[in-house]
C-alpha cells in the first residue's frame, strides 16, 4: 500500500492555542469529522467530491481538506509530477523555471542539488519554506498512518502563492516540450493536461490560504 496524501488549510493561530503534544491529533479529527467510517483503508467512491470537501464556516470554522482530481488521495501522482517536473524544467524559460523551482520545492518536491555555478545570485538565502519552518507538531506526535507530514505556515504561504501567480500564465508554454520530454502515458501524470491540473490544484490550494492568511498541512491519510 502506498503513501496517501490529505492537503488541508487551517488558521494557524488557532493551532497554536492548542499544546503542541495533542495539535496533531486534533488536525487529523477536525479533518476528518465529517466521516461516518473511520478505516482509512477504505478505497472512496467513484462519486468522491473533489475540489473543497467544505469551507468555513460550513463545518469546522478553522479547516478545510481539498481533494485533487483523479488521485484517490494518493501521493504517488504528486511525487510523479514532482518527477515529470525534473523531467522537462531544463527546457522551461529561466523565469518559469525559477517560479516553478520555488513552488514546488516549497511545498513537498526536492530539487535537483543545483552546483554553485548555477545559483540565482538573487535568491534570498532567508526565504521560508515548509520544510524551514518552526515545526507545528511535536516530534512526539505520530500520524494515524506512516508518512511524511508537512506543514507550511502563513508566511510560506503567502510565498507559495506569490510564486503560483507567477507560474500559472507561463505554464501553457511547457506543452511542447512536456509532450516530448515529461510524457508518461498509461502512468500517473500521464500527459501535460494532467500535470496542469494537479498543478492547479495546488495553485487554489496555497491561494486560498494566503487570501485567509492561513497555512498549509499535508498528512499521509
Amino acid at each position: 500500500m502506498g503513501v496517501d496524501l490529505t492537503v488541508l488549510i487551517a488558521d494557524w493561530p488557532r493551532i497554536l492555542q492548542t499544546p503542541p503534544d495533542d495539535r496533531l491529533d486534533v488536525v487529523q479529527e477536525a479533518a476528518y469529522s465529517d466521516e461516518d467510517d473511520a478505516d482509512l483503508d477504505d478505497t472512496a467512491p467513484d462519486d468522491c467530491p473533489v475540489g473543497w470537501i467544505s469551507l468555513p464556516p460550513a463545518d469546522s470554522p478553522w479547516l478545510a481538506r481539498y481533494e485533487f482530481h483523479g488521485t484517490l488521495g494518493s501521493f504517488k501522482p504528486h511525487f510523479r509530477a514532482g518527477q515529470a517536473w525534473e523531467d522537462v524544467r531544463d527546457f522551461a524559460e529561466p523565469a518559469l523555471r525559477t517560479a516553478l523551482d520555488a513552488f514546488l520545492s516549497g511545498l513537498y518536491w526536492a530539487p535537483p542539488e543545483a552546483d554553485d555555478a548555477d545559483a540565482d545570485p538573487d535568491a534570498d538565502p532567508d526565504a521560508e519554506a515548509c520544510a524551514d519552518a518552526d515545526p507545528l507538531f511535536s516530534p512526539n506526535a505520530r500520524p494515524w498512518r506512516s508518512g511524511p507530514v508537512f506543514a507550511c505556515p502563513p508566511s510560506a504561504v503567502t510565498a507559495l502563492a506569490d510564486s503560483w501567480a507567477a507560474v500559472a500564465s507561463r505554464l501553457p508554454d511547457l506543452r511542447a516540450p512536456y509532450g516530448v520530454h515529461a510524457a508518461r502515458p498509461g502512468r500517473w501524470i500521464a500527459d501535460f493536461d494532467e500535470f496542469c491540473a494537479l498543478l492547479g490544484g495546488w495553485g487554489e490550494v496555497t491561494t486560498e490560504a494566503a487570501r485567509r492568511g492561513w497555512g498549509v498541512i499535508g498528512l499521509p491519510l
